[in-house]
């Protein structure tokens, strides 16, 4: 049995500053995620990753910032 880390979960965004508490998707997470962060997307780069949890947000459009 072979065990290959899961890759991390991406967000796909419209505008280029993200929050991300790591539960704000699960019904009643609060208590399961991690602190609230405001991450800022580089539009050159076109991607950010949450430092806490891992989730990459990705910018719609191919990086264009969107405001």
């Amino acid at each position: 049995m072979s065990t290959q880390p899961t890759a991390p979960e991406t967000i796909t965004v419209t505008s280029s500053r993200v929050v991300c508490d790591g539960a704000s998707d699960i019904p009643g997470g609060a208590a399961l995620g991690h602190p609230r962060v405001f991450i800022e997307i580089d539009a050159e780069i076109g991607y950010a990753d949450c430092g806490y949890c891992d989730r990459r947000f990705v910018l719609e459009g191919g990086g264009e910032a969107h405001h």
